[in-house]
């Protein structure tokens, strides 16, 4: 068995691996170890606890899930983005079964203060796209935000859309994708 551990990237390939496999249940210090064929003394030189394992796991599966590719090509306007997104929420129900459900629980238990902030900081970085896209997209009307109905407002609207989607497990686009017409263009 080897004692040494290449990354933390690789312990948290392994572990979102496990996920995919066997479940969030299967995510333990233990079974990375073993998974990686290295011992649990190598796993703890990267990850103080089995909590600290899983905040990072979640971290690296919303990244995984909603990383954008080089080209930005996805995100050209509000609407393509919004396809895009909701594209990526089916594609992580897919690879990570209950992952938004468990994740919304809050299922992080001991340090649930430090995944608290993770998950907000992942958030605000996807509204923080969703604004970027909105004072990009020259196809929106000049009138459309005002100093009541900001891009902000609207990009906080959009993702709480997104939000709702994914606890309910709903990856089509097209109501939203209808109220932005409506609203925006």
């Amino acid at each position: 068995m080897n004692t040494i551990v290449t990354s933390k990237e690789e312990l948290l390939k392994t572990s979102r691996e496990l996920i995919q496999r066997e479940g969030w249940s299967a995510v333990n210090i233990r079974s990375v170890a073993s998974a990686c064929g290295v011992s649990v003394g190598s796993i703890y030189n990267y990850f103080d606890s089995k909590a600290a394992l899983l905040t990072a796991t979640v971290e690296s599966v919303w990244c995984e899930i909603f990383h954008q590719p080089e080209d930005g090509s996805e995100c050209q306007d509000t609407l393509a983005c919004l396809t895009w997104l909701y594209g990526r929420m089916a594609y992580g129900g897919q690879q990570y079964p209950g992952f938004f459900n468990l994740h919304s629980l809050g299922f992080l238990g001991e340090d649930k203060a430090d995944g608290k902030r993770r998950m907000q900081q992942t958030w605000q970085h996807i509204t923080d796209g969703l604004c970027s896209v909105l004072r990009r997209d020259g196809k929106i009307r000049p009138d459309a935000f005002t100093e009541q109905f900001t891009v902000e407002k609207f990009a906080d609207l959009l993702f709480s859309l997104l939000l709702s989607a994914l606890l309910r497990q709903d990856y089509d686009p097209s109501t939203v994708l209808e109220l932005v017409r409506r609203t925006l263009y």
